[in-house]
């Protein structure tokens, strides 16, 4: 159904009067400054996408040089076989690149010289670390690979054309696919022509036998060919397989030779031990396609790509049976149809690192992948997030922006109808696009994620700094977050305390508990190996600088009478002036943001979490308490939690009880570990992936 100019308007309408409603309550909350930040980053364009980075080594005369090689007497985790006819400069170019940006994990190198007639003899045995190996006569393409992977001595065989520029962290792109997916059989990587447009991100194969290089002349961090998906191929000219499998299938069958279809056909026999192709376009090489073959279909090797279809098509008849028909043009809705498909809005990607609204939709967006599902995922700033965007991809979330995606409104015009689900976060979204969504996906289930109640935490707010105009716009917020629950067919919270609310304040309403989500780390170091405080948590959310201020002013002296040494960590994005000069005092050393938490969760005795207002279930305590860390909150930080006073937290709310609660804890290493243990089986009885998982199903898959 095309969209119509009034509906455009009225989303655009209800977003302007969204973020005036929002600056002014960060104004209240947060001052000029820090809304003028916000403001400037809500109507700037979003920047281009990251340019890739295209990496070629430097022409030049042969000498001697090395390749990686695992360490002697050390199995590789990885052979990398190269199959060669000629074209040496081609080969030393393509092992040049290996030498210039050695993976991460350990391989080697074999070169299988299929009876080369120009200098290859030569100079290969002199490059350091390569296992070189000349046939005896030539054979053709697939019987070097399958020479190649009988001398390969690690547990993957991984096959690269001569004529290929591998780009820096190609290997351990494909190899992490395999390790982190048991479903894995075959991981191939995104091929790219020399000019850096996009030759391939895995291949689709049609009924008769024919197939399609998916996103050829396309841009390459085009967001249809960016992320990793299941794919029914990938070229052979960059390829990963455990050696196991490839040997059990019996290698690359012979029937095709010399050339062509023999990478098709392993992938179908793949699929057909139970096993799954995909494609890591993370993994990016440049293929100068046709340097060795030629591009002629009439003549010479290339002849047989033609004659070799008709061989494929005869094999896998029956796996063919129900493919797409020759001359679809394939697109995501086509590759995910048999899918469940789940859409997320959001205004930007997470940042798990970041904050735990972040942490908990980056695990939910796992838990739904491994689920089954095609994901994808619209910011509606439209921004690239860098290293967060590419994270989304790397698991296989479709993960857009601009200025591939035009507008949020335009690009669900386009694209919303082919999605089963569609989450919106936090209430002034759901405001702005739930009329547009019914319009443009009228079959979806359209979830509302509260993330957590707002109206909840600002009339607490407003309740504590005894503001009355602050206390009319949470009555606001009221209004228009119930509104949003009218109008979705799901709504998300993340405390029994807030279904309680909601069952008083919107009966009609379906409402699920989906509280945080976190992986148990376990116990960390030990009581004897941990020292300082410790509190976690970003500050623009205006309830940590609140608390971080009033233990800073309040509590922490008091205990500094005492444990004269002890330390107070201050962690969290984008700290506020008044936090920032709390390095000034005695004992505070205030970080911003850590990208790794892992030597603060595991390196301090204690976490504290001071909230005096706030909603929802803090990922802050869990973060800890999954850590092995005990925790001193107060009943605000701890609502929802399922935790008891003097088990698996200690809760105090004035300033003396809680300097007592931290000091009583800090001393006592019985007490503490006890504490630490029951905190650690709170998190997994509550808050793990594994006790989300049939209310997911429940809500997404149902």
């Amino acid at each position: 159904m095309p969209s119509t100019p009034l509906a455009d308007v009225r989303y655009w309408l209800a977003h302007m009067r969204g973020l005036l409603r929002r600056g002014l309550s960060s104004l209240r909350s947060r001052g000029w400054r820090a809304t003028w930040e916000r403001t400037l980053v809500q109507l700037r364009p979003p920047p281009p996408p990251p340019r890739i980075p295209l990496y070629r080594p430097d022409a030049g005369p042969f000498a001697p040089f090395a390749v990686p090689a695992a360490p002697a007497g050390t199995a590789p985790r990885a052979s990398i076989v190269i199959p060669v006819y000629n074209h040496v400069d081609a080969t030393l170019a393509c092992l040049r690149a290996l030498a210039a940006h050695p993976p991460e994990s350990a391989c080697e190198v074999i070169v299988v010289d299929d009876g080369s007639r120009d200098a290859t003899a030569e100079w290969m045995p002199q490059v350091e670390g390569l296992r070189y190996h000349r046939r005896a006569a030539n054979g053709g393409f697939i019987a070097a690979c399958n020479d190649g992977a009988a001398l390969a001595r690690g547990a993957f065989v991984v096959f690269l054309n001569n004529d290929t520029i591998p780009q820096p962290g190609w290997l351990d792109a494909l190899l992490d696919t395999l390790a982190a997916r048991p479903d894995a059989g075959l991981a191939v990587a995104q091929l790219l022509y020399p000019d850096g447009r996009l030759q391939e991100s895995g291949g689709v194969v049609f009924a008769d036998g024919t197939a399609w290089s998916y996103g050829r002349f396309e841009a390459a961090d085009d967001p249809r060919y960016a992320y990793l998906r299941e794919t029914d191929y990938g070229s052979g000219a960059a390829l990963a397989v455990p050696r196991a499998l490839f040997e059990s299938l019996g290698g690359f069958d012979p029937r095709y030779a010399p050339a062509y279809y023999e990478d098709t056909d392993l992938a179908f026999a793949v699929r057909a031990a139970g096993k799954r192709t995909w494609v890591q376009p993370a993994a990016r090489v440049l293929h100068d396609e046709g340097t060795t073959a030629g591009t002629d279909t009439g003549s010479g090797v290339k002849a047989y790509q033609a004659r070799n279809r008709h061989v494929f098509a005869d094999k896998w008849s029956g796996a063919l049976r129900g493919r797409p028909a020759p001359g679809t043009v394939p697109g995501p809705a086509l590759l995910h149809a048999r899918q469940r498909r789940v859409l997320v809005l959001d205004e930007a990607v997470p940042r798990p690192d970041r904050d735990s609204a972040s942490l908990r939709q980056f695990n939910l967006l796992r838990m739904l992948l491994a689920e089954g599902a095609h994901v994808a995922f619209l910011p509606t700033r439209l921004a690239h997030a860098g290293a967060a965007t590419e994270a989304l991809q790397r698991i296989g979330v479709e993960t857009w922006y601009a200025p591939f995606a035009r507008s949020a409104p335009a690009w669900l015009r386009t694209h919303a109808r082919r999605f089963d689900v569609i989450v919106l976060t936090r209430h002034h979204l759901a405001t702005a696009f739930l009329p547009l969504l019914r319009r443009h996906a009228p079959g979806a289930r359209l979830v509302f994620d509260t993330v957590d109640l707002h109206y909840l935490r600002e009339r607490r707010g407003a309740e504590l700094a005894a503001d009355a105009a602050a206390l009319r716009a949470a009555a606001a917020t009221r209004q228009r977050e119930l509104a949003a629950m009218a109008a979705a067919d799901v709504t998300l919270v993340v405390s029994a305390e807030e279904r309680a609310q909601l069952a008083v304040d919107a009966p009609s309403a379906r409402v699920e508990l989906l509280s945080n989500l976190h992986e148990v780390a376990g116990r960390g170091a030990g009581f004897d190996e941990r020292v300082d405080l410790v509190f976690v948590g970003g500050f623009r959310h205006p309830p940590n600088a609140d608390a971080v201020l009033w233990f800073a002013r309040e509590v922490f002296p008091r205990i500094r009478q005492r444990l004269p040494q002890v330390r107070f960590h201050c962690i969290g994005a984008d700290p506020p002036p008044a936090v920032l000069a709390l390095a000034a005092e005695p004992g505070i050393v205030v970080h911003g943001h850590v990208p790794d938490l892992g030597p603060y969760m595991d390196g301090s005795r204690i976490a504290v979490a001071p909230l005096r207002f706030g909603a929802g279930v803090k990922g802050k305590v869990n973060l800890s308490m999954a850590h092995g860390q005990p925790v001193v909150a107060t009943s605000c930080a701890v609502e929802g939690m399922h935790l008891e006073d003097g088990v698996d937290v200690a809760v105090a709310d004035d300033a003396a009880a809680f300097a007592d609660a931290v000091v009583a804890l800090y001393q006592d290493r019985e007490r503490w570990q006890r504490q630490a243990d029951a905190g650690l089986d709170n998190v997994a009885r509550h808050f793990s992936l594994e006790a989300a998982a049939a209310t997911v199903r429940r809500v997404f898959f149902d």
